[in-house]
């Protein structure tokens, strides 16, 4: 059986998780790319080489056990000028954990992480509302517009592209993936999508990892 799978995030969803960050307003040509997961060998940075060709930054939710294994690949994607985020310690469906836990598994990746940040997105999009009400006092809480699929065996990588060139527009998050997982998909989509966006005059920027949380993300953006 194939499972649902949206691309775009729906309106409906986003007005009902308000507080949650999905896009960046903006009047002009940005794209904002993030990657979920990593860090990874090989895989990470060969992200990183494409991202550099295109002259892209991108924001990395990073666990924090992948941290600690290769704290090098790490050190790599703040040294190329790229911004992090928080990404639990070991990738917890919020759905599946209990709060406590939840929390716990949070500051512990917080701990791990050698810079400062106050982005998070919940691994696979999964979070509670009783888990993300105390987070929102210390975190932006990340997700998406754009879903790109790249973690789906059943999707093809002509499909994840095509879907992702569709629903991209200024001012969306977009999500892929530096994982083994992805790696089919996203190894294909990621070097036409910066392409085909940097031929349209986009440029690809970071989210900023310490804005107050006192600012909505995307306002206090606009003053930084």
């Amino acid at each position: 059986m194939i499972p649902l799978f949206v691309h775009k995030s729906p309106r409906l969803l986003k007005a009902f998780y308000t507080p949650f960050v999905w896009n960046i307003s903006t009047d002009e040509n940005i794209i904002y790319l993030t990657f979920d997961d990593g860090p990874i060998p090989d895989v990470t940075e060969w992200v990183l080489e494409q991202l550099d060709h295109f002259d892209a930054k991108a924001t990395f939710f990073c666990i924090g056990d992948n941290v600690l294994k290769y704290p090098d690949i790490f050190s790599q994607l703040v040294v190329n000028g790229h911004s992090v985020g928080n990404h639990t310690h070991n990738h917890l469906n919020g759905w599946k954990t209990d709060d406590a836990t939840y929390w716990q598994n949070v500051a512990q990746c917080q701990d791990i992480l050698p810079v400062k940040t106050n982005l998070f997105r919940p691994p696979y999009g999964r979070i509670k509302l009783s888990q993300a009400k105390p987070l929102l006092n210390d975190y932006h809480i990340v997700m998406w517009e754009v879903l790109t699929g790249d973690f789906e065996k059943y999707l093809s990588p002509e499909h994840c592209l095509e879907k992702t060139l569709k629903h991209t527009q200024a001012g969306s998050i977009v999500v892929m993936h530096d994982s083994l997982k992805a790696w089919r998909n996203m190894s294909y989509v990621l070097p036409r999508f910066l392409e085909h966006f940097s031929a349209l005059g986009y440029r690809f920027e970071a989210l900023p990892q310490h804005v107050s949380v006192e600012f909505k993300l995307g306002e206090a953006m606009k003053v930084y």
